[in-house]
């Protein structure tokens, strides 16, 4: 059955390459909604092309720094409302006529609540189509900085009344309060869609970190416990599958376990050794857990240094259960990545990790009690607990699917 909404325009003062919360926000919502098979359409006083997939409108009227507008705005701020301002109204209810014909949605940012363009909200408001939702980040009436150019009258009681046929939206539950008690209507009238953050830009994830990522999808992961070795015996890589198992059985969470590196390219017998790890992996319920990225591409996939780098800041935990090793360059790397460290009590480990990390005995201790000291430590930990937050709730893509879209179709 074919969607109602095709067609979306994205309106606000300004736009990308602008820099600025709401332009990221209209960004990302134009690249989501473009990514999802919408048209779409970015309609600001000021910006520029960002995006092949996105159409771009500028209008320099629409904007907050027009010499007209200012002008207008001088004359609002003493509280007159002249003539010129008619004038502007009715120059830009035709410039949005014009742009927005083809559209069977507008998203207008601040447009209905913040005076930075008080012609273009008279002018939105004056429109009959298309369907309007309003997406409130800031409020002129709600804020001291804004009250003394405001005046109790048209057009600045625009920015403080519910406009009919419009769907209202916030940032943030505060947000949401605020706007409910100066609209006069009830909170669950409006919706609350958060801004969000972009993992891949932030971290600067290379191409193939952002390919184990397509694969693999480990944003979504509960937690996630690195292990940077190359597949032979004495990296104990089956005791790890041992821990991974009791952890997702004991905590029910969708925890995963990234193995980087490829069979020890010195010990002929380290592929059977890596053919042993698929059938245990297998036997123990890990397949979609237990992750080696050697296997993952054809050739296989071997992380560089800087792919390496991402998957330190990604990983919530370091599990290093070596039986020999000459130094500890992980848990080295660990560190610099602020990456908690659980390894085996060896020599080598423990000149490096020092009393910084979280030992434990790779013979003697059973995969239970190992399982139960990391979920101990991360459980307890308020750092953890954030990263899996935002990770879960706060991405961009993850804000798309799961409260923008749905938005538009109701």
């Amino acid at each position: 059955m074919p969607r109602a909404i095709q067609r979306v325009a994205i309106l606000h003062y300004a736009s990308p390459p602008v820099v600025g919360g709401v332009e990221s926000t209209i960004a990302y919502h134009a690249r989501g909604l473009a990514d999802a098979g919408y048209t779409v359409q970015v309609i600001s006083g000021s910006g520029g092309d960002f995006d092949p997939q996105v159409k771009t409108c500028i209008h320099p009227l629409f904007g907050s720094k027009h010499p007209d507008v200012l002008a207008v705005k001088r004359e609002l701020d003493a509280g007159i409302r002249s003539a010129a301002f008619e004038t502007l109204v009715e120059r830009q209810q035709t410039a949005l006529r014009q742009t927005l014909e083809d559209c069977d949605l507008c998203i207008a940012h601040n447009v209905h609540t913040l005076n930075k363009n008080l012609p273009l909200t008279a002018a939105l408001a004056r429109l009959d189509q298309p369907r309007l939702i309003a997406w409130c980040h800031d409020l002129a009436w709600t804020n001291p900085q804004y009250l003394p150019e405001l005046n109790d009258a048209y057009p600045w009681n625009l920015l403080r009344q519910p406009w009919p046929g419009t769907r209202y939206v916030t940032v943030s539950e505060m947000r949401q309060a605020e706007l409910a008690q100066l609209l006069g209507i009830t909170p669950e009238r409006i919706a609350v869609v958060v801004p969000g953050i972009d993992p891949p830009r932030f971290w600067n994830w290379t191409a193939t970190m952002q390919a184990i990522e397509n694969r693999l999808h480990l944003l979504n992961a509960d937690g996630l416990l690195l292990l940077p070795a190359r597949l032979t015996r004495r990296k104990n890589i089956a005791l790890a599958l041992h821990v991974l198992a009791e952890i997702r059985l004991h905590s029910g969470r969708d925890f995963r376990l990234i193995v980087t590196g490829p069979p020890g390219p010195h010990n002929p017998a380290n592929p059977g050794y890596f053919g042993e790890l698929l059938d245990l992996r297998h036997a123990l319920g890990l397949d979609d857990a237990a992750h080696f990225l050697y296997e993952l591409a054809d050739p296989p996939l071997i992380p560089d240094d800087s792919t390496m780098f991402n998957l330190y800041h990604l990983a919530d935990a370091l599990f290093f259960p070596s039986t020999q090793e000459g130094f500890g360059i992980p848990v080295l790397e660990a560190g610099l990545a602020g990456t908690p460290v659980f390894c085996s009590a060896i020599p080598a480990l423990q000149s490096t990790g020092q009393a910084d990390v979280h030992y434990f005995d790779p013979v003697a201790d059973t995969a239970a009690d190992i399982a139960s000291r990391i979920l101990q430590h991360l459980s307890a930990s308020p750092v953890y607990r954030l990263r899996v937050r935002v990770r879960h709730d706060y991405r961009w893509d993850a804000i798309i699917q799961r409260k923008l879209l749905p938005l538009l179709e109701e």
